[in-house]
């Protein structure tokens, strides 16, 4: 199964967007609320490598960005090579938080 993490807040129309992408793809997603508590905004900034807007959205504790990158995948038809779980030996633990959509897409169009 897909594990997919979102930091959101309740107003927020990108946080909107992304759910509907998700919803509309019957992908289930856990979604954590940040706007009233201090702790769970703190964690997503250390996990988002300090930023603080939402939606930040993470596939496979990989960091895909916002809105804008996790739709930008989608026209690119690139989202389900996100959606599949990466072997260990490729995404070690320790670094797949830090995995950015720009290193994917820049290794994605190397020869």
């Amino acid at each position: 199964m897909t594990r997919i993490l979102l930091y959101t807040t309740q107003f927020c129309g990108y946080c909107r967007a992304a759910k509907q992408l998700l919803r509309g793809k019957s992908l289930e997603f856990e979604e954590i609320d940040v706007a009233f508590d201090a702790e769970k905004r703190s964690q997503m900034i250390e996990r988002a490598m300090g930023l603080r807007t939402v939606p930040q959205i993470f596939i496979h504790g990989r960091h895909v960005g916002g809105y804008e990158e996790l739709s930008a995948l989608d026209r690119e038809g690139k989202l389900e090579a996100w959606l599949e779980p990466a072997p260990d030996a490729l995404v070690p633990e320790a670094f797949a938080s830090e995995a950015r959509v720009s290193e994917a897409l820049a290794d994605a169009s190397e020869p």
